[in-house]
């Protein structure tokens, strides 16, 4: 059966939610009271700081750095990874991953061997990656209803993991130390954190959905009604498969890009806004990711809980994780000032490794993959099971250092 369907014909073959009903409320009344009252105060906390036109500024800038910086590099990894991934369904190696994987996938995830997939397209890219495999219904049609939003814990759990290992063991040469094994335990600290994250996720949507349910509906389309060991082609020869597969996944991949674009560009900027500090001279200018620096100062008051659990040495550290809720990129970036300047160990960058991965840039993706797998309404629980799995990934990476280096 041809695979040449437009985006609305496949979202109409898909049970993935419905949106909720509109309620109706007063035009005036205390939630808008409150809501005003919380903006006011919180916007104009900042600018007593950094100024009204500053602030103003360095918001829009921010933005329109994250946009031409940022957006348009995730969406060319998105079209790369859809295009690879559109292959690797097209002929058959997700599902020999399913087949080869699940024995070790549902125990641990709960979720199908397929699933692996979306790891190392994750793992090699960034967290929209996974977007492009949901798209795809020789790939969805190994999942059951409820696992579906777990894809985007699963895959979050991973995103840019290479880029992120890769650029720490680096720093190992700023600090003249090889920090291979350090960066290794990290990434066994990201694995338990993914665990976590999912297997809450589960429970949530288990509850939401059933387990019964299937990602497809079965009524609409025969890949539904396929077993473990049959999967679906595009008619035409094999090179022909190849070229349709590779232009369809790359589409795809641009529509994922686009998806992400208001995510990131809101609560990135936000995020950015409160981690950073002011200028080069110490000076508000209204460039891009500028900030007030609350989060490090919220990181210094809170370093007798986050010392133990985390093993930090320097309040300085929680910057690196906090930033990483708004982008990974940006987050390992202030690594290596901090390693001249003598303010982390191995420890740090084993945790630096664990919560950067897990929490690559959620919160300004979260909402936005949330939204293109049509469970807008599950992004909360989304959220909430990540920043444990987060917090879950940093401890188990400062464990096993403390056993193992």
């Amino acid at each position: 059966m041809s695979q040449n369907m437009g985006q609305t014909a496949h979202q109409s073959k898909m049970v993935q939610g419905q949106k909720s009903a509109l309620r109706v409320r007063k035009a005036f009344s205390m939630e808008t009271l409150i809501f005003l009252l919380a903006f006011v105060v919180f916007f104009a906390a900042i600018a007593s700081k950094m100024g009204t036109v500053n602030m103003l500024n360095t918001l829009m800038n921010t933005a329109y750095a994250l946009l031409m910086d940022t957006v348009l590099y995730i969406m060319a990894i998105a079209v790369l990874a859809g295009a690879i991934s559109a292959l690797f369904t097209e002929f058959g190696v997700v599902a020999s991953i399913n087949k080869l994987l699940s024995p070790l996938m549902r125990p641990l995830y709960g979720m199908p061997g397929a699933s692996m997939v979306g790891i190392l397209t994750t793992y090699l890219s960034d967290n929209p990656a996974i977007l492009t495999l949901a798209e795809d219904d020789n790939f969805l049609h190994y999942f059951k209803k409820y696992q579906v939003p777990a894809l985007t814990n699963i895959g979050t759990a991973f995103g840019m993991g290479l880029i992120i290992s890769t650029f720490m063991v680096g720093v190992g040469a700023v600090m003249n130390q090889n920090c291979f094994l350090a960066v290794l335990l990290g990434n066994l600290g990201a694995i338990i954190g993914s665990i976590v994250s999912t297997r809450l996720m589960l429970f949530f949507t288990k509850r939401e959905f059933g387990k019964d349910a299937p990602a497809l509906d079965s009524g609409t389309d025969s890949v539904c009604s396929l077993d473990s060991n049959s999967r679906t082609i595009r008619p035409g020869s094999a090179s022909s498969r190849f070229m349709e597969a590779i232009l369809e996944g790359g589409k795809s991949g641009v529509g994922m890009g686009v998806a992400i674009i208001p995510g990131v560009l809101i609560i990135c900027s936000l995020v950015m806004l409160l981690s950073k500090g002011p200028g080069a001279e110490g000076l508000y200018t209204g460039a891009a990711y500028e900030g007030v620096a609350f989060l490090p100062w919220l990181g210094e008051k809170l370093q007798f809980v986050l010392g133990p659990l985390f093993g930090f040495t320097s309040a300085e550290a929680i910057a690196v994780p906090i930033t990483a809720l708004g982008a990974a990129g940006a987050a390992i970036g202030l690594v290596p000032q901090m390693a001249q300047e003598g303010l982390v160990t191995q420890v740090d960058l084993a945790v630096f490794t664990a919560m950067c991965m897990c929490w690559s840039g959620y919160l300004s993706t979260h909402v936005a993959m949330m939204d293109s797998l049509h469970f807008r309404s599950l992004t909360g629980k989304a959220i909430f099971s990540h920043t444990i799995g987060g917090i879950a990934a940093g401890i188990s990476a400062n464990l096993l250092c403390q056993l193992i280096l």
